[in-house]
């Protein structure tokens, strides 16, 4: 990468009491979607919640446009330009969609003039317009997605990190989601993506970062990914037969959840 990246990691430690999972992980991003793939207990979601703050970092670096972010509150990242997608939506079951998104519009960053506002989201999730008045609870999975992403746009952030955003969802929620973030980063939003899903993460970035033993241990595009059935087996533990067609959201070959 020429220039100043986006997110530069260096270095990076993290773990739970005397268990390191993240250790000297490096990598770099710009206005770019990137994806993060790798078997289960590789770190991907420890790496998540180190880089939002919601889990403290014990050695190396995270900064955003050159400026360190590591080691500070989630609330004080947020503000920075980092949003999270968090596994399993985290959505509040008795609070309407509207009420969802007027919740983080209020305390959103950019003020006047802002790009996210929960008008932009309808416009870019009509069917959660539809679904305005509903409840959290009363959403399908694929709107709760939707609106989980939709709430993390209105921090107008300059980086979004989904976790497992296709996980249980139907083929053609995921078309939408995989619209949504090239969408974003045409509008100058990165995004990172870990995805168990290989096909999704090939659709939604072309870099593709392996993580091994919690560091990033190889990059390769998605295609390559996808066209190799050994390095499917080598870093995903899937298995060796060709890879279905990347447009299709069905994974005979998925590594274990």
């Amino acid at each position: 990468m020429t220039g100043q990246p986006l997110l530069d990691v260096r270095g990076l430690r993290a773990g739970y009491g005397a268990s390191v999972v993240l250790d000297d992980l490096s990598f770099n991003m710009g206005v770019e979607a990137i994806g993060i793939v790798g078997r289960n207990g590789m770190g991907k979601t420890t790496l998540c919640d180190a880089l939002v703050g919601f889990l403290p970092t014990t050695r190396g670096e995270v900064r955003l446009h050159g400026r360190r972010i590591d080691r500070q509150t989630p609330e004080r990242i947020a503000r920075a330009g980092i949003a999270y997608v968090p596994q399993g939506r985290r959505l509040f079951p008795s609070l309407t969609v509207d009420e969802h998104l007027a919740m983080l519009a209020r305390g959103s960053r950019g003020g006047r003039g802002k790009r996210w506002t929960p008008s932009a989201v309808y416009e870019l999730f009509p069917r959660l317009a539809e679904r305005k008045k509903h409840g959290g609870a009363d959403l399908s999975g694929g709107e709760q997605q939707m609106l989980a992403v939709g709430r993390a746009l209105l921090l107008n952030a300059e980086l979004i990190v989904m976790d497992e955003p296709s996980e249980g969802l139907a083929p053609t929620i995921v078309d939408v989601l995989v619209d949504a973030v090239h969408h974003l980063v045409d509008e100058g939003v990165a995004v990172l993506v870990v995805e168990q899903n290989l096909r999704v993460a090939a659709r939604m970035a072309q870099r593709q970062m392996v993580m091994v033993s919690g560091r990033i241990e190889s990059e390769f595009t998605g295609q390559e990914l996808l066209d190799r059935p050994e390095l499917q087996h080598r870093f995903l533990g899937v298995g060796t037969s060709a890879a279905p067609n990347a447009g299709s959201n069905q994974t005979p070959n998925r590594s274990p959840s």
